[in-house]
C-alpha cells in the first residue's frame, strides 16, 4: 500500500466504505460506475465507463486488497472503495516461458489450475485465485500440455465459496 494512503488512513480513519463505484471485468479491465450508470443496471451487463488513466490503474493495483469477508477493495487514501467483480479478483497474463503476472502487474506463483463448464481456466495462486486472460489461452495450452498444471473440474458458479471471496461486495453488508 502507498505511504500517502497509509498516512490518509491514520488521519482519517472512519471514512465510510464506497460500494457500487469501481468494478472488474474477465479481461482484467477496470471500471468507473456512477450513480447514472449504477442505476442503468448491474454490473457486468452495464459497465460503465473504463478506467485507461496509467497513472490511476497504477495506483488502483497497488492499493488492491481485500477484507477478512473476501470483498475486494482499492484503498483510495482514507476510503475504501469495494470492487464488484465479473468473475474471479485476480486475472492472469501469462508470459512466454511460464511466468504469471496478475491483471495489476504483480507476480503470481501457480498452486493449482480450474477448468469450469464453459472451458474458462483458473489458477489458484499465492495472491488467490485468478481467471486466464482469453488471449493467453495457446500459453495455458502449453503449460497444461507440458504437465506445468493438471485442470481440476469446477463449477464456476461455486468459485466464490471455494475460495473465499465475494463478487458483490454490497450485498455482505
Amino acid at each position: 500500500m502507498d505511504a500517502i494512503v497509509e498516512a490518509a488512513l491514520k488521519k482519517w480513519p472512519n471514512v465510510p466504505h464506497c460500494y457500487g463505484w469501481l468494478a472488474l471485468d474477465a479481461r482484467g479491465d477496470w471500471y468507473m460506475r456512477d450513480e447514472r450508470i449504477q442505476r442503468s443496471g448491474p454490473f457486468p451487463r452495464v459497465k460503465g465507463s473504463r478506467v485507461e488513466h496509467d497513472k490511476l490503474l497504477a495506483f488502483i493495483g497497488r492499493n488492491y486488497a481485500s477484507d477478512e469477508r473476501g470483498a475486494w477493495f482499492f484503498q483510495n487514501g482514507p476510503q475504501r472503495v469495494y470492487v464488484e467483480l465479473e468473475s474471479t479478483p485476480w486475472v492472469w497474463r501469462l508470459q512466454p516461458g511460464g511466468g504469471v503476472r496478475s491483471h495489476t502487474g504483480r507476480e503470481a506463483k501457480v498452486e493449482s489450475a480450474w477448468l469450469d463448464e464453459a472451458g474458462h481456466l483458473y489458477l489458484q495462486a499465492d495472491l488467490g485465485l485468478g481467471l486466464v486472460h482469453t488471449a493467453d489461452m495457446a500459453l495455458a495450452a502449453e503449460a497444461v500440455e507440458a504437465g506445468r498444471w493438471t485442470p481440476q473440474d469446477c463449477i464456476a458458479a461455486k468459485l466464490p465459496a471455494l475460495f473465499g471471496y465475494r463478487l458483490r461486495p454490497a450485498l455482505a453488508h
